[in-house]
């Protein structure tokens, strides 16, 4: 998959390579799960933008022909005057600072190509990924499992999860999703934000799918996950609780039920020497409290070489994290469907 395109430019968008000929490509599927991406009032950014998803080429009848699928979404909320100092003042937890030093011709408006806008053609090729992936008996969802100080202490089931899609904070109940709303008004009120935690999980993945080191399970979900804008880390299963663990308590032992193999537990999320056990593939992506908040924060001046401060206006979420969470499935979504088709089991346990 490739991206294209930039926040305030005309249009974002995404080449999706492989996808099998015959794949259905829904436009009404593709659109229900753009909206899950958009952002709620009160506790999102005020853009609004259509997210209408334009498939160029590559399906046509709705249907893939095995080439190249071009989706491209056009921006219509373009004001960008609320970034024009920011070419020498950078915005401290941005990528104004290295980006500027990075590329020559770098333009800051929006964030250009690092902004949390480039997730939305994640979503739409994400969305053809969850069809791909349900033909073949697997199933994606996600959900928040924390918001600032808020945090969910229950483990709950995929129903659970997918259920948090009547939430606007992506919890997994009403009264957890009244707690997290608050907790992102409070940090507007303030001019702050917060940050928080994904939850996902992947169910039906045939025991032995996966590649082995650098391409194995694990690491192929977690580069996507570390690909997403505000990621800053990944855990599966029990993930650094494990570290204090005996290994008789960490390990999943596995028992013989209805006529096939499934472990007693699932502290391992799924996934052992890069590859599925056919357990849930369960884990925690970790994002950082945007960082583009009223507040006055310290930072320099690149044209005078001086200290300086900077107070970021414009129309920012004041918590990433809702809307992150058909992001985090999207691109979960994408990475165990390159498993299933580059690295299937050889034998069906």
């Amino acid at each position: 998959m490739r991206l294209f395109g930039r926040s305030h430019a005309e249009c974002i968008g995404c080449i999706l390579e492989g996808v099998p000929k015959g794949t259905p490509i829904d436009s009404e599927y593709i659109e229900s799960q753009m909206a899950l991406r958009k952002p709620s009032d009160g506790i999102g950014t005020p853009r609004k933008e259509k997210d209408e998803v334009i498939i160029e080429y590559g399906a046509p009848g709705g249907i893939s022909d095995g080439g190249p699928i071009l989706m491209a979404i056009r921006n219509g909320n373009r004001n960008s005057s609320a970034y024009a100092g920011f070419a020498r003042t950078p915005r401290p937890g941005h990528a104004d600072l290295p980006a500027l030093f990075r590329f020559r011709d770098y333009d800051v408006a929006g964030g250009a190509q690092f902004s949390g806008r480039m997730t939305a053609p994640l979503v739409a090729a994400g969305a053809v990924a969850k069809t791909f992936l349900r033909s073949k008996g697997m199933e994606v969802a996600a959900c928040s499992s924390a918001i600032g100080s808020v945090s969910d202490a229950h483990d709950r089931t995929f129903a659970e999860v997918v259920g948090s899609t009547i939430f606007p904070t992506r919890a997994a109940d009403a009264e957890l999703d009244a707690a997290m709303r608050e907790e992102i008004l409070s940090a507007g009120r303030d001019g702050d934000s917060v940050g928080g935690i994904v939850s996902c999980m992947v169910t039906g993945i045939p025991i032995g799918t996966g590649g082995m080191w650098f391409d194995a399970l694990d690491v192929s979900v977690t580069r996507m996950m570390m690909s997403i804008p505000a990621a800053k880390g990944v855990e599966f299963g029990k993930g650094f609780s494990i570290a204090s663990m005996r290994g008789s308590q960490s390990n999943d032992p596995y028992t013989v039920r209805d006529g096939g193999i499934v472990a007693e537990k699932n502290d391992m999320g799924g996934v052992v020497g890069g590859m599925s056990d056919g357990m849930p593939l369960t884990f925690r992506v970790a994002f950082k409290p945007t960082p583009s908040i009223a507040k006055e924060q310290r930072t320099v001046d690149l044209k005078a070489m001086t200290d300086a401060t900077v107070s970021v206006k414009g129309r920012h979420d004041p918590c990433i994290v809702p809307r992150a969470v058909a992001v985090v499935e999207a691109m979960a979504a994408i990475a165990v469907m390159d498993q299933v088709l580059s690295f299937p089991p050889d034998i069906k346990a």
